[in-house]
């Protein structure tokens, strides 16, 4: 169980008026007195509860941010856009990782440490839509994600399904025929993997292109390495390609560094685009094209919907909404030559 004032009080032998003091860095407070506070403090790991501190509004003047992995560049960069989104608003952000780990996910709607905060964005990579009921707190709480819908939280996502489209249709639009896919979830349907595969298909569907699952490449994570083990998978199967989807920036970035290493041009033999729109995308050689899906915008939205739940929990039903998206053609796809013109992997 989390200390209280009272323990506090306790421990250091003094009022529970006298801690409340310290905590809030009242000047009247002997120097002897405040040392024996905050070693109480100390000693017992007290956490102070940041809303009952703000007696005037009634709210702490912060959020918390709960993502997957930071390491993940998609993810840094998403804490990066909800903070100056925060800011805005005179908010500060708590940011807590679950490592994409069921329990911890559970835990975070649970912890004690809400109470330091006023909401909670929430982005669940665990829990699945059977988990639906699961997505609670004693604060509100604004989904992310493609993983639940039809919770009673609000949800911000993206344009999952259409974006993958727009991404396939830029390469085939270059006359691209033979799209490898990079980042494929075994049997996913539900979350970002199996909603971006099933975007590529319906774009090859539009064009009358039979899909190829001999093309596909599956993997557990979404790093660089497991971009270039898959793009090495490929290479090794004998896979015919004329272009790469990598399933988000990274992927897409390790698959380009195999085929440079194995002597493929990019793009003049292999066109290759990514998703997510990443900062470092604008520096690689050749420069990545991609999809941006509204980043900004869904760090902005949930800011915005958090921040209205907290005046009002109760004021209106969950509500959905999808960014709007667009792809960036770079120097990775833009310019290539039709699929025929050059060599496939294969030489076919």
């Amino acid at each position: 169980m989390a200390a209280t004032l009272h323990d506090v009080a306790r421990v250091a032998g003094v009022s529970f008026k006298t801690v409340s003091n310290v905590i809030n860095n009242h000047p009247h407070v002997r120097d002897t007195t405040r040392a024996k506070v905050e070693k109480a403090i100390a000693e017992l790991d007290y956490r102070p509860n940041l809303t009952a501190r703000s007696l005037r509004s009634g709210h702490t003047g912060a959020v918390t941010l709960a993502l997957p992995q930071l390491s993940l560049p998609y993810f840094a960069e998403l804490a990066d856009a909800v903070i100056e989104a925060a800011a805005k608003h005179g908010l500060v952000v708590l940011i807590e990782q679950t490592g994409a780990d069921r329990k911890r996910e559970l835990e975070v709607m649970a912890s004690p440490r809400l109470k330091m905060s006023d909401g909670l964005i929430f982005s669940p990579l665990a829990l699945g839509q059977e988990d639906a009921d699961l997505i609670k707190a004693d604060v509100p709480i604004v989904l992310l994600g493609e993983r639940i819908f039809g919770s009673t939280s609000d949800h911000v996502t993206m344009q999952n399904v259409p974006a993958a489209r727009a991404a396939t249709e830029h390469l085939l639009d270059l006359g691209r025929k033979r799209i490898a896919v990079v980042g494929a979830h075994e049997g996913e349907v539900i979350g970002s993997a199996g909603l971006r595969l099933r975007g590529y298909k319906e774009a090859l569907e539009g064009r009358g292109i039979p899909y190829d699952d001999g093309i596909v490449a599956y993997v557990v994570d979404w790093h660089r390495s497991n971009g270039a083990a898959a793009m090495h998978d490929l290479l090794d199967r004998g896979a015919s390609f004329d272009a790469v989807f990598g399933l988000n920036d990274t992927l897409a970035q390790g698959a380009v560094r195999v085929l440079q290493e194995a002597g493929f041009r990019v793009p003049g033999d292999v066109a290759v685009i990514g998703f997510d729109d990443l900062d470092e995308t604008r520096y690689t050689l050749p420069t990545l094209s991609t999809v941006d899906p509204g980043r900004s915008e869904i760090a902005e939205t949930a800011i915005r919907m958090l921040l209205e739940r907290i005046k009002e929990p109760a004021g209106t039903p969950p509500r959905e909404v999808e960014t709007a998206f667009r792809v960036v053609p770079r120097e990775s796809t833009v310019g290539s030559a039709a699929a025929g013109s050059h060599p496939s992997p294969t030489g076919q």
